[in-house]
């Protein structure tokens, strides 16, 4: 709504001519003149309502109010501009969308011409703009670095970002839930400052000692800072008002949440950067609509592109700014489509332009990311056991890299099975037997992280004792559908199932190692399955995805991930879930295969291709995300803590140390922002629903309603967007997630509060107390009469009573000014002249009065409007005795 709103204001700009009251014949002392063109009909009388709080209409003939010795601007809303030129669609180019714009403000001009401005105060100017954007960008500095290396120990998330930092130095691969851009800019910064990665980041609270971090944490710092300075322009371009950018930078400079969370080596001050800078691209370049194709516009469009990939490359939540963009985009393409003065020629090349900069730059960009990424990374590490069995054998220092198998596997060989759910591991089992009261006391079988020797089974026929490694037997591949039993090659047992309950997870089956040297019963049976293949198929190593399907009681070998107690040696717990749904807990894959009779390949060969190594990763990341925990002694919270800055966050302090830090964002700052809010809702929502009904404000009070719904439209949506989808999220969530939604409520802030301070001052400049009561009692009258469509005649009862309540209001006022003036002027289409109350002193000219078309919403309501700005004395039609019309 209000963008529809904010363009209805822009195209009415450049049509719509202001109504200028009309006098029955020339006083003597007039100012002013009427020019009439001929063969034109004459407009109904209009007044100070009519060309102000009425919907302009298309009349048939046109008039000019002219000054003394003026003629009327040459270019803008006025007749020359608009009714003389043919049109060729309903919107005109962009070229003179623009000019038409500034209508009212050289209108504005022609009647109070100022001297032009010399070049030295432009240069002046210019250079308080330039020095003001250098204090707040100095005080933002100097405020996120001051005692930067304090606390000199691991605060809160450090122990990971800055042990990914400096796993990137040792090009160490590792896994996280998040895209690897922010932690390679922190590697980098730490690389450049002279840290050789060899501080190990184990617990928050470890005290740094002789290593250097003051890299990391300056790099996160100067990104931090960086903020408040774009903040200031991004509002300064949608509000073009120094004191509301001014605002906008004093609200995150002291904000006490913002200024803890770039101290320190965490992804989010990164973020944050690309994100305000997209947002400031992306204004830019909306500013430069009317040159398109030009040098800054390519410039600003591509900017918007790069840092769209900055963002989603640090955290997935740099898809909410994406998302905004977008919106934007097809907004600016639709209203392009609606232009019909350019050719589908132009439309081809703004498609061309947006899809180039906006969607195939920032892919290529984000792609590229990862490139780097898993070219750094090229060395074994703990993020291995996260990533398939093909992805590994592409790591330096793995048991797979470089290594030579069988490709299919057949009975007798010793291998390794590997669940696919990311942090699972191996399938593993080991002398130690179930405790009492845990099911069937037999061998416990379990899934381990680490490569370990307990990790090997033998596969075996069902039926079959004879030794499948007999150089005398043939050898027989497994295939798709068969028989099989598994050995567990260190003792000897055969992996087992039965209706025994599960040890931590109800309802599924208990999984042990049952048997001696491999002799067993039939629940040591189960029936290998290869997902989306047919029966017959042989099973290959590292590729193929397989099912264990327990024959007797038809339930899948799976893993519940659970940890078990102490007597389980904390390993994950293993069960037989009669659910047959293909979840990723239940579907293993080979990894190691050992068989003398068979020949090896390169594991090269089935190594995955970058598209695929991208996607396994993309899945990894996914899941990882959603099987969030929180960490010890940390506080969570829900979303709707976050505006009202209920519950913050514990950086430093739970080992009992001297320096305490807590994330808690400023409860001045945060409470204005969320009733700042509240408040733009309710103005901007008077606003739009004025504009819709037809409400033609004040030049001033236009310009200032377009910065509120256009400006600050942008800014209420950018703060939805990146607040509302956590309230859709399942996983855990902390107070650090609102800080980019709360840089777009401070902004909207600064812009709403400058906005409304100029409307009331404008107010007070141009109307004394009476007038104020007036013009409240104006918009109450337009809301009251917006879902009412008077008819022509006389209003009927609800709109009498109305104006009597308005001028009920006004009542109390009469005693100020206690003498008559008689008005000369024509009511009620010819009424005589008719003796009122006054609010001032008789003027020195006669004042014309006139009443409102019939179309006004208002009906007959009669305005007075009285030379420089006077007041407004409202009448029913009754009050002024009617005469008869001319015919």
């Amino acid at each position: 709504m209000l963008c529809a709103t904010s363009r209805l204001l822009a195209a009415r700009e450049a049509s719509a001519l202001p109504a200028h009251p009309r006098g029955r014949a020339p006083a003597p002392r007039s100012r002013r003149r009427e020019l009439h063109f001929p063969g034109h009909p004459e407009l109904p009388p209009g007044d100070f309502l009519v060309g102000r709080f009425t919907k302009p209409s298309v009349p048939t003939g046109r008039r000019v109010i002219l000054r003394k010795g003026r003629m009327p601007p040459a270019a803008g809303g006025g007749l020359a501009g608009s009714e003389l030129r043919p049109r060729r669609g309903r919107c005109g180019s962009q070229a003179a969308r623009a000019a038409g714009r500034d209508v009212a403000t050289e209108a504005a001009t022609a009647r109070s011409p100022k001297r032009p401005a010399l070049p030295s105060s432009r240069r002046f100017e210019a250079a308080g703009r330039w020095a003001l954007l250098a204090l707040v960008t100095l005080t933002s500095f100097a405020s996120r670095f001051h005692r930067l290396d304090q606390p000199p120990h691991i605060c809160w998330d450090e122990t990971h970002f800055g042990k990914m930092g400096s796993y990137y130095i040792n090009r160490t691969f590792f896994f996280d839930v998040h895209p690897p851009l922010g932690k390679m800019l922190i590697g980098l910064a730490g690389y450049l400052s002279g840290y050789d990665g060899t501080f190990l980041f184990q617990k928050p609270g470890d005290n740094y000692e002789h290593h250097s971090y003051m890299g990391m944490r300056g790099f996160c710092a100067f990104l931090g800072s960086m903020l408040i300075p774009l903040a200031y322009l991004t509002v300064l371009e949608l509000s073009r008002s120094l004191s509301a950018a001014l605002l906008t930078a004093a609200l995150l400079t002291f904000d006490t949440g913002c200024l803890t969370l770039s101290q320190y080596i965490l992804l989010d001050p990164i973020l944050m950067f690309f994100i305000m800078a997209a947002m400031l691209s992306m204004v830019k370049y909306n500013s430069c609509a009317n040159r398109p194709f030009s040098a800054p516009w390519w410039f600003w469009l591509s900017l918007t592109g790069v840092n769209l990939a900055g963002a989603l490359g640090v955290k997935f939540v740099g898809l909410f700014i994406i998302l905004q963009v977008g919106w934007n985009t097809l907004s600016d393409l639709w209203h392009l489509f609606g232009d019909l003065s350019l050719s589908m020629v132009t439309l081809g090349k703004h498609l061309t332009a947006r899809i180039l900069c906006l969607i195939v730059l920032p892919l290529a960009l984000y792609i590229a990311t990862y490139a780097v990424h898993f070219m750094v990374l090229n060395k074994s590490g703990p993020g291995d056991g996260f990533f398939s069995s093909a992805f590994q054998a592409r790591l330096s220092g793995n048991n797979l890299h470089n290594a030579s198998i069988p490709e299919h596997l057949a009975y007798g060989s010793v291998i390794t099975v590997k669940n696919l759910r990311m942090a699972i591991g191996y399938l593993h089992s080991h002398r130690h037997f179930y405790p009492e009261g845990v099911g069937a006391r037999q061998q416990q079988v379990t899934t381990y992280l680490h490569k370990d020797y307990n990790n090997l089974w033998i596969i075996k026929k069902h039926n079959s004792n004879s030794d499948p490694l007999d150089p005398s037997l043939p050898v027989e591949f497994v295939r798709h559908g068969d028989i099989i039993r598994l050995e567990h090659k260190e003792t000897s047992r055969n992996l087992h199932s039965h209706y025994h309950e599960a040890p931590l997870t109800r309802k599924h089956y208990q999984v042990t190692g049952y048997g001696i040297n491999g002799s067993g019963d039939s629940n040591d049976f189960w029936r290998i399955e290869v997902i989306n293949r047919k029966f017959g198929n042989r099973i290959k190593v590292l590729r193929s995805r397989i099912r264990l399907i327990h024959l007797i009681t038809g339930c899948v070998l799976g893993s519940s991930g659970k940890v078990l107690p102490k007597w389980g040696w904390e390993q994950m717990e293993v069960t037989c879930t009669p659910y047959l749904k293909e979840t990723l807990s239940s579907i293993w894959n080979v990894e190691d295969h050992i068989n003398p009779k068979l020949p090896n390949i390169s594991l090269e060969v089935l190594q995955p291709s970058f598209p695929e190594i991208m996607l396994e990763s993309h899945m990894v990341m996914i899941r990882g995300n959603n099987g969030l925990k929180p960490k010890d002694n940390e506080f969570t919270s829900k979303p709707w803590h976050w505006p009202i800055n209920f519950q913050g966050l514990r950086f430093s302090g739970a080992n009992d140390t001297d320096f305490r830090v807590y994330l808690l964002g400023n409860p001045v700052v945060w409470w204005l922002n969320l009733l700042s809010i509240a408040l733009y809702v309710l103005s901007a929502s008077v606003f739009a629903v004025a504009v819709q009904r037809g409400a033609h404000l004040p030049v001033e009070v236009e310009g200032l309603s377009q910065v509120l719904l256009r400006g600050g439209g942008q800014l209420l949506f950018g703060w939805m967007m990146h607040y509302f989808p956590f309230f859709l999220m399942g996983r855990v969530l902390y107070f650090h997630h609102y800080f980019p939604a709360m840089l777009f409520s401070s902004m909207l802030t600064g812009l709403l509060w400058d906005t409304l301070l100029r409307l009331c001052a404008w107010s007070l400049a141009s109307y004394p107390l009476a007038r104020c009561v007036h013009v409240l009692g104006i918009l109450s009258l337009l809301l009251g009469t917006a879902y009412r469509s008077p008819g022509p005649g006389p209003p009927k009862s609800d709109g009498r009573a109305q104006v009597a309540g308005i001028v009920g209001l006004l009542r109390p006022l009469r005693g100020l000014q206690p003498e008559t003036r008689t008005f000369v002027g024509t009511a009620s289409c010819g009424a005589s002249p008719r003796t009122l109350q006054p609010w001032r002193k008789q003027p020195e000219e006669p004042v014309d009065l006139h009443c409102l078309p019939a179309r006004n919403p208002l009906g007959s309501t009669v305005a007075l409007l009285l030379t420089e700005a006077p007041p407004l004395a409202l009448l029913s039609h009754k009050q002024l005795p009617s005469q008869p019309r001319p015919p």
